[in-house]
């Protein structure tokens, strides 16, 4: 049977005068009342858009874009816009304001600076498994995949008004909080509990919510959440990198039946992989962590590819993503599209009007 899947984006709000981004997300939200289920996010610059759960990618992606065109819809009757982008092009967003929730600002209390930077914006994917133990290994064996993940999803090269000269700079930002990044390889689930009581213990968690690895058991649902990526520039690039993490999910899962906890990468190895694809994207080399090797990326997304074919295969989603990945190496990420924008003109202002224009089209 092929899990079910549940998306969340998370979309920035932009004043289209000035293309900075504006803190009035509760607006967007009041005039969203149709829209199938938006939310408010830690900052009043983000919102955060959740789809029911389906096997088929086509309902999925229909459901996206009605999501992405209703939000739109709701940011232009308010004189606003909204903009699929991993961090902020343009706007003053340090020491954010912060949503009015007491969870958000205990966090403020306990994480400070670090919430200066917390105008993020990233896809989560969440797929069906059997329970808390097997998403555990799953994240084993995701970990040597994450990097790839990175190159293809960068969709963050510019941070209010400078070019980072990263492709995701999202993911730089966000690999300084105390429980983030790529999770630990966890032999056991039993040692899966005992680091989570000792980050408990630490202080570093204010809730199991902010368990904020990039691949982790949902504390909420009965899932495995992939929380890996920028959010992507428009809807295919979307179908695409969901389809390939199902089946990392199913081919993972097939491994885990068969007794294999999947191999235990460094964690050191897998931080300077994730470096290495936030940085360079898919223009550079990546790091095939399972040989300790670096490959130009496209090379190592076709190696993905090749990865989880079979079960693509099964689910029927074999020709569909395998063009979504081709043309995505043609067209090349967000990132890539944001700087050739930009290089026409060397205007900010015209990327994001370009962000604006590509999230809904």
């Amino acid at each position: 049977m092929v899990p079910l899947i549940g998306i969340e984006e998370e979309y920035l709000i932009v004043d289209p005068r000035t293309r900075h981004v504006a803190p009035r997300a509760a607006e967007v939200l009041a005039a969203a009342t149709d829209v199938l289920d938006v939310v408010q996010e830690i900052t009043r610059f983000q919102v955060e858009a959740r789809t029911p759960p389906s096997a088929d990618l086509s309902e999925l992606g229909s459901q996206l874009r009605t999501v992405r065109k209703e939000v739109a819809d709701a940011a232009r009757s308010c004189g606003l816009a909204v903009v699929a982008s991993g961090i902020p092009v343009l706007g003053n967003v340090m020491q954010p304001p912060l949503t009015d929730d007491d969870r958000y600002l205990q966090g403020r209390v306990l994480y400070r600076a670090l919430q200066d930077e917390i105008s993020i914006c990233a896809l989560h994917v969440h797929v069906d498994v059997p329970d808390e133990e097997h998403a555990v290994y799953v994240g084993n064996h995701l970990r040597p995949w994450l990097p790839t993940l990175i190159a293809l999803a960068a969709n963050s090269p510019f941070f209010v008004g400078r070019d980072t000269g990263y492709a995701s700079w999202r993911v730089i930002s966000w690999g300084r909080w105390p429980v983030s990044g790529a999770p630990p390889y966890f032999p056991s689930y039993r040692d899966y509990e005992l680091a989570l009581r000792s980050l408990a213990e630490s202080g570093a968690l204010l809730d199991a919510k902010t368990v904020y690895w990039d691949a982790r058991p949902s504390p909420r649902l009965p899932t495995v959440e992939i929380r890996v990526a920028d959010v992507p520039l428009d809807v295919a690039d979307s179908l695409t990198l969901i389809g390939l993490i199902r089946a990392l999910v199913v081919t993972s899962l097939e491994a885990v039946g068969r007794g294999d906890r999947g191999l235990p990468v460094p964690a050191e190895v897998l931080r300077a992989a994730y470096w290495r694809a936030a940085r360079d994207g898919l223009l550079g080399d990546s790091m095939d962590v399972r040989h300790g090797t670096l490959v130009p990326a496209p090379v190592m997304a076709g190696r993905l590819l090749e990865h989880v074919r079979p079960a693509l295969a099964e689910a029927g989603d074999l020709t569909f993503v395998q063009e979504g990945l081709d043309r995505l190496l043609r067209q090349g990420s967000g990132a890539m599209r944001q700087r050739r924008v930009h290089s026409r003109g060397n205007d900010l202002a015209e990327v994001v009007d370009d962000l604006i224009e590509a999230t809904v089209a």
